[in-house]
């Protein structure tokens, strides 16, 4: 017997890291991956496993520690972050979810608890896979990244109450009030009862284990409290899903969280990992088949319904067309937890067999669509607003569209780079206007007093609005890739004469960016890592003028010394002695009390000590040119210096210290 429990672990963990790999080469979701691993080698496949229960006790185990870590993961600053699309949105969408699911379903002479358990079900989206998406889209801080983050929160938390609420819809004759009240009654006294022991009980506790300096003692008391409350809430009539989501608040409280994330994590993959590989084991594929139709209609309803309500939630936020439908499109797959759930509410009785294989496959499918549909959505986007014209701007500040703004700047987005470049602008007098899609922060600039229009940079109308024919410069201060390549090409082609720059996250982006006519491209990637090369440089005291000419051989030629994209980029030391043998120009402000005040040029001698010439001499408002040997220098004079970069170095150094800094 345990030689056959082996033998079918082995081909599990076999089976799914083949296909893990291959759903990584084909780009597709690892859960899609392990729920393909599943339906495989389960029985509605090869059926190569003889004790699937043995999994599935693994996956029950698995499903605990995935909440557990969610628990860990309760920061409240991650939730004030994004908190009002974790509040409103998130309350929003999976109200107005279930709602909308229920009452078709009811329609459909489906009794009214199993209607609203179908709801939850359908409510909950994929963190995992929307958010990696997003990841690797470069979207996460984009608005529909931001938007889905919150309420992909909001849904992981809301499965704690939906799993709480299964017992009673699963009981017999009609839900009334008092029992759903009843029910979060007990559920809201026992997390009371958690957070009690949390503030006054578990951190003594559990500086009592610490103390002990014994890693494993650490370890084995964080997973005993994991099981522990599991086990308690379970025998309560509650799920061992709420206790293993309490036990996981109760350590967050701690100091100590952050090294249990550590040890649990490797755990928790592998569990979870095995518990999704359970549930397409599931899927009798054979059934299925018979039932193709009805799947297939499933689909297209649960991905219809929930694109409509997230655009409807979006569009109530504040947002436009375009970031509606985008995360719309997002949203509109079946979560991971909507698995955890059906698994629930299968043992509890409310989804019978036939029906749970339905769910399975259609749930599959979602998940197998949502990468082709968070990918197709700008391009969606693009042409819904062309076929069905719809406006993509709404002018925040009276009379912006008619300012007569000239030689000015826009400004693209206004987050932490947007708000600086304004402020330079603004104490530098010159002029300028932004574009933004945030609805609360376009509210707060104008409350400020700033030139703000809310719209899409993309769009052409926008770009119209804010002057873009008369504009000097346009600067991309956004995380929305897809938007700033478009944004950038219709620049371009309303204004060929501007400058443009674009800040991006990654040189991948640079090449694309510079055809689409962008002047500059700066990405934040290679600047950091510049900025932390120049430092250790300095730290080292290599001279001034030999870490410029690193920086500009560096940003040469679009980065291409760093990225390899540049195949006939010179080589970089080579490149670094022609600008050290090139002459340049800088200036050198003489400080009150310093060595050279009230020195004549002859005193100083600066051209026999260092090569460098002073050219001219800047004192107040006047500008004295080729200045003579008697000229006397005075405090809060700008020198202007001519040499070699070589030289230019040796001056500086020359009339900060004297004649010693070059000895």
């Amino acid at each position: 017997m345990e030689l056959a429990i082996l033998r079918d672990l082995v081909v599990v963990l076999a089976v799914s890291v083949l296909i893990v790999f291959v759903s990584h080469k084909l780009r597709l979701p690892i859960v899609v991956g392990l729920l393909l691993t599943g339906v495989l080698i389960g029985p509605g496949g090869l059926s190569l496993i003889a004790h699937a229960s043995t999994v599935n006790v693994l996956a029950e185990i698995g499903v605990v520690m995935l909440l557990f870590t969610i628990g860990l993961e309760f920061a409240p600053e991650k939730i004030r972050r994004v908190r009002r699309d974790f509040w409103a949105g998130g309350t929003l969408q999976v109200s107005l979810t279930i709602s909308a699911s229920a009452a078709v379903l009811v329609l459909l002479d489906i009794p009214v608890r199993s209607a609203i358990y179908y709801g939850f079900l359908v409510a909950l989206s994929s963190t995992v896979v929307v958010l990696k998406i997003l990841a690797d889209r470069g979207e996460i801080d984009a608005p529909q990244g931001r938007i889905a983050l919150g309420v992909l929160i909001f849904q992981d938390i809301a499965i704690v109450p939906m799993i709480a609420l299964v017992p009673v819809l699963a009981g017999v004759g009609a839900v009334s009030p008092g029992m759903v009240g009843l029910r979060f009654a007990l559920s809201g006294a026992a997390i009371a009862a958690v957070f009690g022991l949390a503030r006054h009980l578990m951190p003594r506790l559990l500086f009592l284990v610490v103390r002990t300096r014994i890693r494993e003692a650490f370890l084995l008391t964080a997973l005993l409290l994991c099981l522990g409350l599991a086990f308690l809430t379970s025998s309560l009539g509650l799920s061992m899903a709420l206790g293993a989501f309490l036990a996981g608040v109760i350590i967050a409280e701690s100091e100590y969280s952050h090294q249990v994330v550590s040890d649990i994590l490797p755990f928790k993959d592998v569990f979870n990992s095995l518990f999704f590989i359970s549930v397409g084991m599931l899927l009798d594929t054979a059934e299925i088949w018979e039932s193709k139709t009805v799947v297939f209609a499933l689909v297209l309803g649960v991905l219809g319904l929930k694109f409509l309500v997230a655009f409807a939630t979006v569009a109530v936020l504040g947002y436009g067309p375009r970031i509606s439908l985008m995360t719309g499109l997002a949203l509109a797959q079946v979560g991971e937890f909507s698995f955890v759930l059906a698994g629930v509410g299968r043992e509890a009785g409310l989804m019978p067999g036939p029906i749970f294989q339905i769910f399975i496959a259609s749930s599959i499918l979602t998940l197998l669509a949502a990468p082709f549909l968070i990918q197709a959505s700008p391009a969606l986007a693009e042409r819904s607003r062309r076929w069905l014209a719809w406006t993509p701007r709404f002018v925040h500040e009276p009379g912006a569209a008619s300012r007569d703004w000239s030689d000015h700047v826009i400004i693209a987005g206004y987050g932490l780079n947007g708000r600086n470049l304004a402020h330079v602008l603004k104490e530098s007098g010159l002029g300028y206007v932004i574009l933004e899609l945030n609805p609360r922060t376009v509210k707060s600039a104008l409350a400020s007093g700033e030139p703000v229009i809310f719209g899409d940079i993309s769009s052409r109308t926008i770009l119209v609005e804010a002057g873009v024919r008369r504009a000097k410069g346009l600067v991309f201060a956004i995380s929305d890739p897809q938007a700033t390549r478009r944004g950038v090409q219709a620049a371009r082609e309303l204004n060929r004469n501007m400058f443009i720059i674009v800040r991006t996250r990654y040189t991948a982006e640079v090449d694309e960016l510079l055809r689409l006519g962008a002047d500059e491209v700066i990405p934040e990637e290679f600047e950091t890592s510049i900025e932390i090369f120049t430092r250790v440089l300095e730290k080292h005291h290599l001279p001034r003028n030999l870490i410029e000419a690193q920086t500009k051989v560096l940003r040469g030629e679009c980065y291409g010394l760093l990225r390899g994209a540049c195949s006939a980029v010179r080589p970089a030391a080579a490149r670094i002695a022609d600008l050290l043998a090139a002459g340049t120009a800088e200036t050198y402000f003489v400080r009150t009390g310093d060595w050279t005040d009230g020195k004549t040029l002859k005193d100083i001698d600066l051209r026999g000590r260092t090569g460098a010439t002073i050219v001219a001499v800047v004192r107040g408002e006047e500008s004295f040119t080729s200045p003579g040997a008697d000229f006397g220098i005075r405090g809060q004079d700008t020198l202007i210096l001519v040499a070699s970069h070589r030289d230019i170095d040796r001056a500086f150094r020359y009339l900060a210290q004297g004649a010693g800094a070059l000895s």
